[in-house]
């Protein structure tokens, strides 16, 4: 634990040196030059600090006050060393921040028990500062499995669901890629285009509830197997509603508002520019690309340059605009994506229109 004295009377510094060093093996440094200590102690976190009042440049006060403004001196013990006994100067020193006083001429025995306390007093702050950071690292230890757990639970859902839908897992992939891409690409942080990627994947999980006649049957659908197609939407919502969690937020928001379009005409609620979530915004682009990009029974596969120009030409009708634009920015990175991810296997367009 190294100490560090500042005094600019060489005889008082070498007293106190003297003094400390008789009870403790630790480093000690010492400064006249109350300049000089502060640009050490910005190299240096000293675990307890005397530091005289009187001295040229700085006093003791304003010592105590600039090495209190960093966050590293925050707790560690300051004593104020002093002989002035006016009530105003101990004020001072208290208000900033200093932990005790040591009179001039200080009794040396006197010296060797305020130490004896301030290092216990430091060693306490040092081990509780450890245990926290211990708890903290153990906390991101456990919440970083908590989410790997979370997005495996949501992934093999979502690829159950996707079998069921008559695809592989592989469209899944790619539209939470796309998504993540254009959050992006729109100036989301982290944390929102994570839980965006994340919650991607059970924008469809409402067709669990759809028939196996309807949801495989090939060919167009009638009009009335289309509203019953619909339904897909608030039930996947009640699915996930009453969660707490901020992932099923953003999944609700994404499974109730990725039919809607831009200029209201979409489903089930008929919401209009802004009223849709801005997830739902994201996915909606990604999920309809993945889909014309699909080969089905009822339909070939769009090329994907096509597919693309169609994205386009749909910005401020079916699709946010700025999402439109953030979509055209990434298509490099969306390019490589397909071709890495294999596009034979995207979202069924039936419903993604």
């Amino acid at each position: 634990m190294p100490l560090l004295i500042i005094d600019d009377s060489r005889s008082s510094l070498l007293a106190i040196e003297t003094a400390v060093r008789q009870f403790v093996t630790d480093e000690v440094e010492t400064y006249t030059s109350p300049v000089r200590a502060l640009a050490r102690a910005e190299a240096v976190t000293f675990d307890i600090v005397f530091v005289d009042y009187m001295m040229p440049i700085l006093n003791g006060v304003d010592v105590i006050k600039t090495l209190r403004e960093r966050p590293e001196y925050e707790n560690v013990p300051i004593v104020m060393v002093t002989s002035e006994r006016e009530r105003s100067i101990r004020l001072q020193a208290l208000e900033a921040g200093a932990t005790d006083f040591l009179n001039k001429p200080f009794d040396p025995l006197e010296l060797r028990a305020r130490l004896s306390n301030l290092l216990a007093l430091r060693q306490a702050q040092l081990a509780l500062a450890d245990k926290a950071d211990n708890l903290d690292k153990a906390l991101r230890t456990a919440s970083k499995r908590a989410d790997m757990r979370e997005q495996e639970i949501i992934w093999c859902l979502a690829q159950a669901m996707a079998w069921r839908d008559g695809n592989t897992g592989d469209h899944i992939e790619r539209v939470a890629g796309v998504a993540e891409l254009i959050a992006e690409g729109i100036g989301l942080d982290r944390i929102r285009r994570r839980n965006i990627y994340l919650a991607t994947p059970l924008h469809d999980i409402g067709k669990i509830g759809i028939p196996d006649a309807l949801l495989l049957k090939p060919g167009k659908l009638e009009p009335h197997e289309i509203e019953k197609m619909r339904e897909h939407v608030p039930i996947g919502v009640n699915i996930l509603r009453n969660s707490s969690a901020e992932l099923a937020r953003v999944a609700v928001a994404i499974i109730g508002g990725h039919h809607e379009k831009w200029d209201g005409t979409g489903y089930p609620n008929g919401l209009k520019g802004e009223q849709i979530p801005i997830e739902a915004r994201i996915v909606a682009v990604a999920d309809v690309f993945d889909a014309l990009c699909s080969e089905r029974p009822y339909k070939k596969a769009w090329p994907i340059e096509e597919a693309y120009r169609e994205i386009l030409a749909c910005s401020g009708t079916h699709f946010d605009p700025a999402c439109v634009t953030a979509f055209r920015e990434k298509w490099p990175q969306i390019l490589k994506l397909c071709e890495a991810e294999g596009q034979d296997a995207p979202e069924t367009a039936r419903e993604a229109g």
